[in-house]
């Protein structure tokens, strides 16, 4: 939905929030693969790096935006 909305409006920051919130939810995935489908496996590294690159992408955003 935030996607769709800079698509519509053309508004930056509904693009960053909504490339965090992917990101996010991509981790959340990985947290479910982690813990039932592969509960001997340890992904605690994977699983961090879409939170991390997400958060990245919003405070960039954040940034960007308020440059201009």
């Amino acid at each position: 939905m935030l996607l769709r909305g800079y698509r519509r409006t053309g508004v930056r920051l509904l693009l960053w929030s909504g490339l965090c919130f992917g990101c996010l939810a991509l981790n959340n995935l990985l947290l479910i693969v982690d813990v039932h489908i592969v509960p001997d496996v340890n992904l605690s590294i994977v699983r961090t790096i879409p939170a991390v690159i997400g958060i990245s992408l919003l405070l960039f955003g954040l940034i960007w935006d308020t440059k201009r």
